[in-house]
């Protein structure tokens, strides 16, 4: 038998979020109405989620042995040979280090190249920041999620106009996602064939903080446990509106 876990791997930070009554202006001091610490990161906002929505994982990043720390560094390609490929199903690679990244990758393509089909790993990596380093990730991984910053980067308007442009970079047989915060999200699978989801905004907006890193993980979940491309789309849409409309992670499964 094959692993059930899923892996991801990136930052996992200290967010410092500070609530004022008005967005501040410029060159003006705001009065703070109150403070919160709480763990961020993108791979590990994913894993949380993924996590309260019942599936096993595990999170694989640089740890400070307090609750500050200073250029924590990324994870490498020999860092990554200490893991135990047998125990997932899914690893998810935040992109960072790119050329670290990719090797690690080339690990586990290499993995499944010796081990039967119903227990081949899936990759998907997330191209978030608009860095040329980056985006020799899109090549590598089943599903890519790309953002609306590195979409609009690219010159594209729209979640629909960034995958007809951007398919081509993709690997055969991937699937590409690009979610567009209100607008909802789209996906292309390997039929060539756009599929969309819309939004599902809550009744009033609570902390936006780490929606995106919400859908990521909604849609791993969704598609590690077999639902097609719509149907994960439309859950991630749902499980990132309701987060919108709660603070932190607590109370993000309905």
């Amino acid at each position: 038998m094959g692993g059930n876990k899923i892996l991801c791997i990136g930052l996992v930070c200290l967010d410092i979020i500070n609530v004022v009554d008005t967005y501040p202006e410029e060159d003006t001091d705001s009065r703070c109405l109150s403070q919160r610490w709480q763990r961020g990161g993108n791979a590990s906002n994913s894993c949380t989620v993924i996590s309260l929505l019942g599936a096993p994982c595990a999170f694989m990043g640089s740890l400070a042995p307090g609750c500050v720390a200073e250029n924590l560094p990324d994870v490498t390609a020999d860092d990554f040979h200490n893991v135990d490929l047998s125990q997932y199903k899914w690893i998810h690679w935040e992109g960072r280090n790119a050329g670290e990244q990719v090797k690690m990758i080339k690990r586990v393509q290499e993995y499944n190249l010796t081990i039967p089909a119903d227990q081949i790993i899936t990759i998907s990596v997330e191209i978030e920041k608009t860095r040329d380093e980056l985006y020799q990730l899109f090549e590598h991984a089943d599903v890519v999620f790309v953002s609306k910053d590195v979409a609009r980067h690219f010159g594209y308007n729209s979640a629909a106009e960034a995958l007809r442009g951007l398919y081509n970079r993709v690997r055969k047989g991937a699937s590409l996602i690009c979610a567009w915060a209100e607008k909802g999200a789209d996906g292309m699978g390997p039929d060539g064939i756009m599929v969309h989801s819309d939004a599902f905004p809550p009744e009033a907006i609570v902390d936006t903080l780490g929606a995106g890193d919400t859908f990521n993980a909604s849609v791993i979940f969704a598609l590690s446990n077999g639902k097609n491309l719509q149907e994960a789309l439309t859950f991630g849409c749902q499980t990132a509106g309701r987060k919108c409309g709660i603070q932190g992670y607590d109370g993000i499964v309905s």
